[in-house]
């Protein structure tokens, strides 16, 4: 089935129309305090009672205007009803995006949050406490603690190797105002030049930011529309299901790595439900044992912006992505761009009707995946 020449023109004209106004829309950037170490000193100094108090960069646009605007886009003139679907359902999400980037720094931020991506139910909770309950020396091939960290410099040339391999063009910076190791953001992977980890952790980033995020990002420049860039509603937990389904199937998934995640979906739990910075840093520190940096990070990660409920879904994302893996006929459709897995089904019919290209990459984790011990194996599969 071969797409109406007239209606991609149509939708061509929409498409450039909605990148334009809403190009700018990068709500997780909006919400990297700008004073993060500043208050992570004077929260450490106060013994951990000070809450800390997060400084946002001014928004530069006006969200009313481009709602209105959004809302006056002819996706009625769009005759593929998958299409004109996909548009309509990619406008009300930026809607929504442009209600938490005028909420930022506000009490509202957090149910503007909630609305958008939800919060973690009792499964989700029974998976974290399943998961931290594991010991870590389940991890044979990583039981030893790996005592020499990879710096910001040596973390930047492991990264240009890796996308060196892969034939990835892209940007490398290193950034002091972060709370991540390491983000792709855009064409560009920064670095936190504060950031020293083990060896093993700097591999599964690398298969992480660069074999899932840059690659999606690749695939999607790579696309007749834009719609790809933009990213369909919710993409986050598929698209940081997948880099983490990425990191296993290349075996650098470890317990602790799956640790953090479930202490994640703790903290987003206890923010909701305590709104009380110090009060969730020490349920991780003092009722979890987790180490104080690792503690603070995690904290702030849930607290930014006003309350950001995103990280709990990074665990529901790998269950629903290993399954996806295993039995999605059409799985690799997800790599074609910023795409959510509710929407799989609409991406690979508009494949099939040329609107849309296959991948032109395919995450090295996804073409060629290792040998994965029975032990992962098993811990991955008990997640329910």
């Amino acid at each position: 089935m071969i797409h109406n020449s007239t209606d991609l023109e149509k939708a061509r004209k929409l498409d450039s129309a909605l990148y334009d106004l809403v190009r700018d829309v990068d709500v997780l950037e909006a919400i990297a305090p700008q004073n993060f170490q500043e208050q992570k000193k004077i929260f450490f100094e106060s013994n951990f009672s000070i809450n800390p108090e997060f400084t946002y960069k001014k928004s530069p646009f006006n969200s009313f205007q481009k709602k209105r605007a959004l809302y006056n886009l002819p996706v009625e003139d769009i005759l593929d009803e998958d299409l004109a679907f996909l548009y309509a359902e990619v406008i009300e999400s930026y809607v929504d995006k442009l209600d938490q980037s005028l909420s930022i720094g506000s009490p509202d931020f957090l149910y503007d949050s909630l609305r958008y991506f939800g919060e973690p139910n009792e499964k989700d909770l029974n998976n974290a406490n399943f998961i931290l309950h594991l010991p870590d020396d389940l991890d044979e091939e990583f039981c030893d603690i790996e005592t020499d960290l990879m710096n910001a410099q040596q973390i930047q040339k492991h990264m240009d190797e890796f996308a060196g391999a892969q034939g990835y063009e892209y940007k490398i910076k290193i950034e002091s105002a972060m709370i991540a190791n390491a983000v792709v953001s855009g064409r560009t992977l920064k670095i936190n030049q504060n950031a020293k980890i083990p060896e093993t952790e700097v591999y599964a980033l690398a298969h992480h930011e660069l074999g899932v995020h840059l690659v999606t990002t690749l695939n999607a420049a790579e696309q007749p529309l834009k719609i790809m860039s933009l990213g369909c509603p919710v993409n986050t937990k598929t698209q940081e299901g997948i880099a983490i389904l990425c990191e296993y199937l290349a075996g650098f998934l470890t317990i602790p790595r799956l640790k953090v995640l479930a202490l994640r979906v703790i903290a987003v739990d206890s923010m909701i439900n305590e709104k009380d910075f110090k009060q969730t840093f020490l349920l991780l520190k003092e009722g979890h044992g987790v180490e104080e940096n690792l503690a603070y990070t995690i904290t702030a990660r849930v607290y930014r912006g006003g309350g950001y409920t995103k990280d709990y879904l990074y665990l529901r994302g790998l269950r629903q992505m290993l399954n996806a893996y295993e039995k999605h006929p059409n799985f690799q459709n997800l790599l074609i761009g910023k795409v959510s897995f509710e929407y799989i089904d609409v991406i690979s019919r508009l494949v099939e009707k040329h609107y849309l290209n296959p991948p032109k990459f395919i995450s090295p984790a996804i073409a060629a995946p290792g040998d994965i011990d029975a032990v992962k194996q098993f811990v991955a599969h008990s997640i329910k």
